[in-house]
């Protein structure tokens, strides 16, 4: 993934939170000494507007117009007047007047309240709290990964390494990401990043100013129903396992079909199959294990829509096996469509291999949209 700007860990609330990173991230992440959520939030750039002009050059006049405002980051534009510091370059965006600026403290603080309010296994939610914040393009646009220790996911075999859950969230100041938050979790075990496990929750920048208070309690409510069951959707998708020596494709060949580039699609294959018991016969939830551990480790792209894209297709695997397979199917056929039909009954053969496999699913698959059903319904 492109590298940030710059990163910030922070570990608690505020500075009279008696908080610390977990140990396995503290070695994931390691810095002299974590800031405070809070602190972290009032750190980053701030944007305020300011009027605009433009420039006719008959008359060599700079005109104004209330059609459209700058925003800027204040202290930059201080620095470039008082210091005269010539790399605060302290202008974010030209948008319409219709733009609202949601600034990190309006949108956050809020979530501050929430965590020094509410409870997790008896201990404050500021207490528990940790993760990242990153800044890309001089702080303008901002991700970050808010975890709470102590909720998780523990699978049987993994007792010492649990799912660690939480939320990512960020915005822009320009004008290409309102304000989200979706569900995040951390694997400790591969420190793999699984996102997008809810639907994202949008607040763009135009009219009203969304009511954040109300916003973040009903994320983190849902967020406690998600990690209840993740736990099952995973022991079901262990339950699947594709038979490589039966399909007509590889590991690799699996991820190219689902539209991951090569250079992705290999380090999926790699991870897999070197945690797979068997690496003829993987599960679905392997495969999805190595689809976040490329996605973490080796996508070249930056955060935002170009991740979420390959982000949805891996969790396709572990929430939709049915219909990741169906996908696979139809861009086989079109690979052996376009290869031509000297191939023909090898290439029959090859698609009866995987409609055998779709067929395999059907009872799973059932599972899995009742599974789903009544999480929508413990959500609504």
């Amino acid at each position: 993934m492109k590298e940030p700007a710059q990163r910030t860990v922070f570990a608690g609330l505020d500075g009279c939170t008696d908080a610390e990173l977990p140990a396995w991230y503290a070695e994931q992440k390691p810095v002299d000494e974590p800031a405070s959520f809070a602190e972290a939030i009032r750190d980053l750039p701030r944007a305020v507007e300011t009027r605009v002009a433009y420039q006719n050059p008959y008359v060599d006049e700079w005109i104004e117009t209330d059609r459209f405002n700058a925003i800027v980051e204040p202290s930059r534009l201080r620095d470039q007047a008082l210091v005269g510091e010539p790399d605060a370059d302290p202008l974010f965006h030209v948008p319409s007047n219709s733009y609202t600026i949601l600034n990190p403290v309006h949108v956050y603080e809020p979530l501050e309240e929430i965590l020094r309010e509410e409870t997790l296994d008896g201990r404050p939610l500021g207490e528990v709290v940790f993760g990242e914040i990153r800044q890309y393009r001089s702080g303008g646009e901002v991700h970050m990964d808010v975890l709470f220790d102590g909720l998780e996911v523990t699978l049987p075999d993994r007792e010492n390494e649990p799912i660690t859950m939480g939320l990512t969230s960020g915005y822009d100041f320009f004008g290409g990401h309102a304000v989200y938050v979706e569900g995040f979790a951390q694997d400790t075990a591969c420190k793999n990043s699984i996102r997008s496990l809810t639907d994202k929750e949008i607040a763009k920048h135009v009219g009203d100013v969304e009511d954040f208070g109300g916003w973040w309690e009903s994320i983190l409510a849902e967020l406690e129903l998600i990690a209840d069951d993740l736990f099952g959707f995973i022991e079901d998708a262990q339950d699947i396992t594709i038979d490589l020596t039966d399909v007509p494709f590889s590991v690799t060949e699996f991820y190219e079909l689902l539209d991951f580039p090569s250079y992705l699609a290999e380090r999926v294959a790699g991870d897999a199959e070197a945690n797979a018991p068997d690496p003829f016969r993987i599960d679905m939830w392997t495969l999805h294990s190595g689809a976040t551990y490329a996605l973490t480790h080796f996508f070249k792209g930056k955060e935002g829509n170009s991740l979420d894209r390959y982000v949805r297709t891996a969790n396709d695997v572990l929430f939709n096996p049915q219909g990741t397979v169906e996908k696979v199917e139809k861009g086989y056929e079109q690979v052996i469509g376009d290869a031509g039909e000297h191939e023909g009954l090898h290439n029959k053969d090859a698609v009866a291999q995987i409609e055998s496999f779709d067929s395999d699913l059907q009872t799973k698959a059932q599972e899995f949209e009742d599974r789903k059903e009544s999480l929508n319904i413990q959500l609504e």
